[in-house]
């Protein structure tokens, strides 16, 4: 009875269940429940980027391959590259439209000014001319074959030194050994650079940008014999010429551009100016004497510089540097015309024409009259002599310089030499022997102050 009141208070009353048969080791799994598998359904594809604790959505996403990329984006997911790339086209675009209109309007400018060229000189451009072309130009005229297009002109006339700057070449005539003649045209690919140009004419002293165009001519001034190899025909008959002339300065110019220029070239500050009531109101004359204008201003070129109006900015003749010079050497004379146009924004040469024409034939008339009476230019030596003074006493003073720093190295070797030879002690005398010299010298320059 007591054992049965003890199993009852603890629970022994109850019997145990009975193990299974098999390995005593599982016993505690033995009555596990089978696994089931989870629902796809409650299982989310996409993944959530929104932290540790957040609830899946359950909202499934078709899946696709990866080369279906129209499924898995979209255009509104490139919209700063469409801005990049639109702003890339328009550049490029900008730039394409002002190279082609500088190089047609290069192309307008030869075929203008070619005609001319062909008519005063032998050889125009750098690389001929093709057979027909030739036969067009001698036929029915340069201009006719200009614009057949049997005339290359990137190749055979012009030369494009950049994309707003061409050139052109002539040579091959009697008096002049060659003219250069060069076209320089707005930055139309750079809109940008233009507005900071005219901005900077705005706002400072520079002058504003114009597109113009400048004729050098080199005149053979008696150096034929030098000049013109003996294997050229022909060349006999050139190098026993003279077509030497006077060295001066004389110039026409714009008055809205004499002061620009005065300033940018030495030579033209040799001369004086004084307007001439022959001349339109709009030019000036700059000489270094009066004859030489008598001389040089013709009935044929005051009706030149009427037609070109104010597209004529100036015409030069000169035998001086247009930089100025900073040595003695610089001043060797170099005879050279220059004729400074600017481009008819109309695209119609016509007016200048004339000036250009006439600009090649002063060669001509230089070589034949430019001889002057002997006061004329002694009178011109003088201004010459007067800036090669001032150039002289520069040239002294810096050679004197010079020759003081020559010496103070030689004295500062020569010491260091001594110092080296003398032993500590001797060095030391020698320092203080040094020393109390300046200290005199100092002392006598403050008394004769005093």
């Amino acid at each position: 009875m007591a054992q049965a009141l003890f199993g009852s208070l603890f629970g022994g009353s109850q019997p145990a269940p009975a193990t299974p048969a098999g390995d005593s080791d599982f016993a505690d799994f033995a009555e596990a429940a089978e696994p089931s598998p989870a629902s796809l359904s409650t299982i989310s594809t996409q993944p959530s980027f929104t932290g540790l604790g957040a609830q899946s959505t359950g909202s499934a996403v078709p899946w696709t391959k990866w080369y279906n990329v129209h499924e898995r984006h979209s255009l509104s997911e490139f919209k700063q590259e469409g801005v990049i790339l639109v702003i890339l086209l328009g550049i490029i675009a900008i730039h394409l439209l002002g190279t082609s209109a500088n190089r047609k309007k290069a192309k307008s400018w030869i075929t203008a000014t070619a005609i001319v060229l062909q008519k005063e000189f032998a050889v125009v451009g750098f690389g001929g001319r093709s057979g027909s072309a030739t036969a067009d130009a001698e036929s029915e005229g340069l201009a006719k074959a200009i614009v057949s297009g049997s005339l290359e002109l990137p190749v055979e006339l012009i030369k494009e030194r950049s994309l707003c700057e061409f050139s052109t070449y002539a040579s091959g005539r009697q008096n002049v050994a060659f003219l250069d003649f060069n076209l320089a045209l707005h930055k139309r690919y750079s809109p940008l650079s233009m507005i900071a140009e005219h901005g900077m004419s705005l706002f400072f002293s520079s002058p504003a940008p114009v597109e113009r165009m400048e004729a050098i001519l080199i005149p053979f001034d008696g150096r034929e014999a030098s000049i013109v190899p003996r294997q050229v025909p022909g060349a006999q008959e050139v190098r026993k010429d003279k077509s030497s002339y006077d060295p001066f300065v004389w110039a026409i110019v714009n008055k809205d551009t004499m002061k620009q220029l005065r300033d940018d070239r030495y030579d033209v500050s040799l001369t004086s100016t004084k307007d001439s009531a022959k001349l339109p109101n709009l030019f000036t004359v700059m000489a270094e004497s009066a004859e030489i204008t008598e001389l040089l201003l013709t009935p044929e070129l005051i009706k030149a510089i009427e037609t070109a109006g104010d597209l004529l900015e100036h015409l030069i003749i000169t035998d001086q540097p247009s930089d100025a010079p900073l040595k003695l050497d610089d001043t060797v004379p170099r005879k050279r015309l220059v004729l400074s146009l600017k481009v008819p924004s109309s695209g119609d040469y016509s007016s200048v024409l004339p000036i250009l024409e006439y600009f090649i034939r002063l060669a001509d008339i230089l070589s034949q009259s430019a001889h002057f009476r002997p006061e004329v230019m002694r009178k011109v030596k003088v201004t010459r002599d007067n800036a090669m003074k001032q150039l002289q006493k520069v040239d002294e003073e810096s050679k004197a310089e010079e020759r003081a720093l020559e010496r103070e190295k030689f004295k500062k070797l020569k010491r260091d030499n001594e110092l080296k030879a003398l032993d500590a002690k001797a060095q030391k005398r020698y320092l203080e022997k040094e020393k109390e010299k300046e200290q005199r010298k100092s002392q006598k320059k403050m008394s004769q102050k005093g």
